[in-house]
């Protein structure tokens, strides 16, 4: 299993959560030096790579190399995202989390399947969230990119089936989960322990679901905004 994205919160622990389950995981992220920790904790089982998503052409570089001295892939994780960045304005603050959230994910996702397809079989998954099934005025950006995960891989897993390949791909919902990225935010409710979410994720991993709302509570919250007319999404 490679982990894109395990320098914190939901990677971070599903990491270590994979690792004493007894899989062998690979994780990635800017900062090295959570990884070199990570490493140091989880022993051999462990490998680890720098990787900056929006460096395409040296993140799928590096992915290729991470996958060699790993010996081999059969899970990815696309885990890697903002919500916000500091910045000069707000667009340019906006692209940075485009960047990151959609392109940083196409490049990899698109790797890992050519990948797979030339393997013959393993699994693509995909953090979008609870955030991408509306629009949200204080986070237009991130709610746009998680949308738009939930369909690129659902296109993607429409493609795998009329291709007949062995290609799992799994769209991991999240709703609030404790990770850096919602300290300080308020308002929020059924905030997930991130090690309870994380073993429900990995479960719902190994059940290669389609689907995965995280904590299983949300996907009543899914069902329920489906329902509302646009208009009444449009004046929250």
């Amino acid at each position: 299993m490679i982990i894109i994205g395990a320098t914190s919160g939901i990677g971070e622990h599903l990491a270590r959560h994979a690792v004493n389950k007894g899989y062998t995981v690979g994780g990635t992220g800017r900062r090295i030096d959570r990884l070199k920790e990570l490493r140091e904790e989880l022993g051999n089982q462990f490998y680890y790579a720098e990787m900056d998503v929006t460096h395409f052409s040296e993140s799928r570089s590096t992915l290729h190399s991470l996958i060699e001295q790993m010996g081999g892939m059969d899970i990815i994780v696309l885990n890697a995202g903002i919500s916000n960045h500091p910045a000069s304005s707000i667009i340019a603050m906006e692209q940075k989390v485009i960047d990151v959230n959609i392109s940083g994910f196409v490049q990899l996702f698109g790797e890992a399947f050519l990948y797979f397809r030339k393997q013959g079989h393993g699994q693509l998954v995909g953090m979008s969230s609870i955030a991408g099934l509306f629009g949200s005025s204080r986070a237009a950006p991130y709610s746009a990119s998680k949308a738009f995960i939930s369909t690129y891989m659902q296109a993607y897993r429409q493609r795998c089936n009329k291709l007949k390949a062995d290609i799992t791909v799994t769209d991991v919902k999240p709703g609030f989960v404790k990770s850096e990225m919602i300290e300080g935010k308020k308002g929020l409710f059924w905030v997930a322990e991130t090690e309870k979410a994380v073993r429900q994720i990995l479960k719902d991993i190994e059940k290669k679901k389609s689907y995965s709302y995280i904590t299983r509570r949300w996907r009543l919250i899914a069902w329920f905004i489906k329902l509302i007319p646009n208009w009444v999404i449009d004046r929250i």
